[in-house]
């Protein structure tokens, strides 16, 4: 029986059309054709844009007949296109009046929200040869091969996250890569990966978005600066083709597909971190359009009554995420990478801005975020929230998790800071982060608790110790940009010095930070290049720096070995040990007969934990036989913490049975003695106490 649809209905001009099917939205291959859907509630008319491949001026424009719309939806199939070789965009006739909140323009070349590929930036940096219509939805075919690849699943509180920047990672002369900079490239330092032992890379933005969109320049080159880190979606659905090698080609999809499945293969999850608060057609003064506003500005933007744009994310315009429309948008895209890429979760930026009402009120029960986590084909990605807003909505701890959703812990990042340097009052603050903030998740465990000190955005952990103040002048804003409170310390000298005693500090500070990092339950998140001491010079929002200050220097691999095998010694003692993995929060008691408690605090005294506001050490003892609320065996293990600037000695907890107490890591030690692999700790020789040296921490293991 041959099938009646694969037959045109409609002529325009050359081409053979019929009435398309308005769901799925996008560009999608139907038998003879392609079906074109795009919605817009307040558009009089819509007309298709066919370009050849590369082609400064379209073939085609085809009207929409007023029989193809249904509802607000434009929905027709065109016959016959050549589909290798085809680019498309929209043109949409409608109200302009910006004051009502239009933006029409039938002139306007306009992105498909819904394009699964796009060209016009097709190599980073290169400017486009044609503004007028610049971003076009290329046809993506479904013909990749995933072969028994799927979604890891790794246990939330089995990860170790890596967030890195796809550009950054390898775009430094030193990574010895065949295509810097791109998806790639990626995969031939996936080795270097595993031997750090990180699981999870946290991808910042890879959607589509325009890297040339910043009006600030180098003030000392006068040349434009980068929208580098690309905190600015043009496109949602759409892998950057400028990370791609093969993004000329118009490949980037396959490109990243293989790196995602290349990555599964060896153990690593993918999450990615997607930008759902704004898009990059700016606020009301910027006048940059190419998708959403000339589509349906009304319906995709949050709007003033008098048309102007809401901004909760400090860049212009806010995404209406809770109108039906857009929160149906957000739940397709979201299906599409896990289904089509196989991706294992989202960190959502500035995630407050999805649980605000089309007027920017907080919703009690905000529909986008419980559609997110009650969703069929999420049901097993991870969600994690960047729970805060630029408007300064602030939800650390109160985030809507229907059971799902985990943070960004900005409390532990700041407590931690805060007792490393040496700030008073911190030691209840770190007690309750050590144990995965059952302060802010009782009810949630520690696994909503991602852990970290550095991200992106602020200082590197080298910096962190070297400055301050932060030093952005190179960002061409005279250093206003940037937060001020970062919670650092210089340790007597501001940037570089020659100081050995200053610097051999900062070291210990480092080892210290990522220490009670890997020792605190929760999930680890560490940034890319702190594993090798790298610094921005004191930039700590380096967002528009595509140059060395961000990327990745392959050198120092070698040069700050020490701090890589810190590092990566102390991922491996966290892997070793599921007692520092816990899906619950601690009970501080003993219910499984051991004779300890899950966890103990102590102090310089055993038993005997300080709390006082002026006091800089605590030490915790984790018993082993409480593993994974006892079903798993394990070690003892201690931790003495010791932020003062005097060294002090620390009593120890007596062992059960003949356990004897053996050093793991001790960061008051010089390189190699610095740290032990798992199974390799040092015996102590002295079982009752341990001299634990100015701003240090030691950890021991009893077994």
């Amino acid at each position: 029986m041959q099938r009646i649809d694969i037959y045109p209905t409609h002529r325009y001009q050359n081409f053979l059309l019929r009435a398309g099917r308005p769901y799925p939205l996008g560009a999608n291959f139907v038998p003879g054709g392609v079906n074109f859907a795009i919605f817009s509630r307040y558009a009089a008319d819509c007309t298709l844009v066919l370009f050849e491949k590369g082609a400064d001026q379209p073939f085609g424009r085809i009207p929409f007949p007023t029989e193809f719309r249904i509802g607000n939806v434009y929905a027709m199939v065109v016959f016959d296109l050549d589909y290798e070789n085809i680019e498309y965009g929209y043109q949409f006739d409608g109200p302009n009046k910006p004051h009502e909140g239009h933006h029409f323009n039938k002139e306007q070349f306009l992105l498909d929200p819904y394009a699964k590929a796009i060209s016009g930036r097709d190599l980073w940096g290169s400017p486009p040869k044609d503004s007028q219509f610049q971003h076009r939805g290329l046809l993506v075919y479904d013909d990749f091969d995933w072969v028994h690849d799927r979604m890891l699943g790794i246990p939330a509180e089995d990860l170790v996250i890596y967030e890195m920047h796809v550009r950054g990672f390898t775009r430094h002369p030193s990574s010895n890569v065949k295509y810097p900079g791109t998806f790639a490239a990626i995969r031939e330092k996936i080795p270097y990966l595993k031997e750090l032992g990180v699981n999870c890379v946290e991808l910042m933005p890879i959607h589509e978005f325009d890297e040339l969109h910043n009006t600030f320049v180098d003030p000392d080159t006068g040349e434009p600066l980068k929208n580098y880190w690309g905190y600015g979606t043009v496109g949602f659905f759409a892998p950057k083709a400028g990370y791609a090698a093969t993004g000329r080609l118009g490949m980037q999809v396959d490109e990243f597909k293989a790196l995602v499945k290349l990555l599964h293969q060896n153990g690593i999850e993918v999450i990615l971190d997607v930008v759902f608060n704004h898009t990059a057609e700016g606020g009301n003064d910027d006048d940059h359009t190419f998708s959403f506003r000339g589509i349906d500005n009304k319906t995709y933007y949050m709007l003033r009554p008098d048309g102007r744009y809401y901004n909760f994310s400090g860049t212009g315009n806010t995404m209406n995420c809770n109108n039906p429309v857009v929160r149906n948008m957000v739940l397709d895209c979201l299906r599409y990478w896990v289904a089509e890429y196989h991706i294992d979760g989202f960190r959502f930026d500035l995630a407050s801005i999805l649980g605000r009402d089309t007027r920017g009120n907080p919703l009690s029960n905000p529909p986008l975020l419980e559609a997110l986590a009650y969703d069929p084909v999420l049901g097993k990605t991870k969600l994690i929230a960047e729970a805060w807003d630029a408007g300064g909505l602030y939800q650390v701890g109160s985030f809507p998790a229907y059971g799902r959703w985990s943070e960004w812990n900005g409390q532990y990042r700041d407590t931690l800071r805060r007792f490393v340097t040496g700030d008073m009052g911190q030691v209840g603050a770190l007690a309750e982060c050590i144990q995965g903030s059952p302060h802010l998740y009782q009810e949630r465990g520690p696994t909503a608790s991602i852990n970290f000190v550095t991200a992106h955005d602020g200082f590197t952990l080298a910096d962190l110790f070297s400055y301050n103040e932060k030093h952005n002048w190179a960002n061409g804003e005279n250093n206003r940009d940037g937060h001020t409170p970062n919670h650092s310390w210089n340790c007597g000298w501001e940037g570089p010095t020659t100081d050995p005693e200053i610097n051999a500090l900062r070291r210990r500070l480092m080892k210290n930070t990522v220490a009670i990092l890997m020792v605190s339950q929760g999930v680890p998140m560490i940034l890319m290049g702190d594993e090798v001491g790298h610094t921005r010079q004191g930039n700590n929002n380096a967002y528009c720096q595509d140059n060395e200050l961000s990327w990745f220097d392959w050198t120092q691999v070698e040069t700050n070995s020490d701090i890589f095998r810190f590092f990566k010694n102390c991922i491996a003692f966290r892997k070793a040990h599921p007692v520092l993995r816990g899906r619950t929060h601690f009970r501080n008691e003993d219910y499984v007969g051991s004779g300890y408690a899950d966890i103990s605090w102590h102090g310089v005294e055993a038993w005997n934990a300080d709390w006082s506001y002026h006091n800089r050490t605590l030490a915790f003892m984790l018993c082993g036989q409480h593993a994974r609320q006892g079903t798993v065996q394990d070690d003892h293990i201690y931790v003495a913490m010791n932020m003062h600037w005097e060294s002090h000695q620390f009593e120890l907890p007596n062992l059960p049975d003949k356990r004897r107490w053996r050093v793991a890591a001790n960061t008051g030690m010089a390189s190699p003695q610095d740290i032990h692999e798992p199974g390799q700790e040092m015996l102590l020789a002295e079982q009752e106490s341990f001299l634990v040296g100015a701003r240090s921490v030691v950890i021991l293991v009893g077994r």
